[in-house]
């Protein structure tokens, strides 16, 4: 499999409109300037931005409907049928996002909250410390999203809980970079963010594309993921500065470093109930719940034995009126 990409350092619509046909793109991970004066945000993180690039390009909130509407639109167009994108956005203008959004076809999946480890100082209102991530698809074909390519369906925590059903929340606690004394972007998103979203929404071989590159983030890892990566970046400064760094990334270096999830055979799933099956568990669960074990517990318990999910224990017990 030979893996490329193609960065432009041109503004996303023009250069969406030049490079990228319709029905190309497999999935869109973007952070897009966040229209309030972003050249500021060190007084509000009271930062040091000595070793922030210089380049970051902000968005004036007179223009960012319009703005959001122009790539919004192009976003749509280059995207597959069935394609996902994933847009990063904080909350001051997250109608205008919202608002172009509902101006295309595609169709929201999840409204997800991005809890990261430091927030914006403030004295007289709550801090600030989430993101929004809008992930939508394009109507008109199957989309991609790999329920298990993290955790097993039965792998459980140690209180039992379902690290897949964690993991699959929609709210996620994902740290940001933290770089003291080293060269950074304005913005941007950490490593693991990333993996998660291409982990859930692409496969290798696909084509990954983010409007908006700033610190070439997707781009690399999903290179190092075995995927196609193109883009495009407006700053000379900061395309000048990074294009280079993507000549040290391997093609698909990430992946042996990813966690393989547990799988369990359920060798029943999804095949009809015999009665004697149904007498089966019955019995069973009868005998575990007089030997002092929850309802949960027992089902959980005989999950591995009947070859079937939770799910399919606990309804099967529940049309029988146990």
């Amino acid at each position: 499999m030979t893996i490329k990409y193609e960065l432009y350092n041109e503004d996303c619509v023009a250069g969406a409109r030049k490079h990228l046909a319709d029905d190309s793109i497999d999935l869109i991970i973007t952070d897009p300037p966040y229209g309030i004066d972003g050249h500021k945000l060190h007084k509000h993180y009271n930062r040091d931005e000595g070793y922030v690039l210089d380049g970051y390009i902000e968005v004036p909130e007179t223009e960012y409907p319009e703005f959001s509407k122009g790539w919004i639109k192009e976003a749509s167009r280059v995207l597959r049928p069935g394609g996902s994108i994933y847009i990063v956005s904080g909350y001051s203008n997250l109608r205008h996002i919202l608002n172009a959004l509902a101006a295309t076809p595609l169709e929201e999946k999840n409204h997800i909250i991005w809890k990261y480890n430091f927030g914006v100082y403030t004295k007289t209102k709550f801090v600030s410390s989430h993101y929004h991530i809008l992930f939508y698809t394009k109507p008109g074909g199957r989309h991609s999203f790999n329920t298990y390519s993290r955790f097993g369906p039965h792998e459980r925590t140690g209180q039992e809980g379902s690290l897949n059903y964690q993991d699959r929340e929609d709210v996620w606690v994902i740290n940001r970079k933290y770089k003291p004394g080293q060269p950074k972007n304005k913005n941007e998103l950490p490593t693991h963010l990333l993996i998660k979203m291409l982990q859930y929404s692409s496969n290798q071989g696909d084509t990954v594309c983010d409007f908006f590159l700033g610190s070439f983030s997707t781009a690399k890892v999903a290179i190092a993921m075995n995927r196609n990566a193109c883009g495009f970046e407006l700053s000379k400064a900061t395309y000048k500065h990074q294009i280079g760094s993507m000549e040290r990334i391997e093609p698909g270096e990430l992946l042996s470093r990813l966690r393989t999830p547990e799988e369990h055979l359920l060798y029943n799933q999804g095949k009809p109930w015999s009665e004697d099956e149904l007498e089966q568990l019955l019995s069973s669960f009868e005998t575990l719940r007089l030997n002092g074990l929850s309802k949960k517990e027992s089902i959980q318990r005989l999950t591995a034995d009947m070859g079937r999910g939770y799910f399919a224990l606990m309804n099967a017990l529940k049309r029988s009126g146990a």
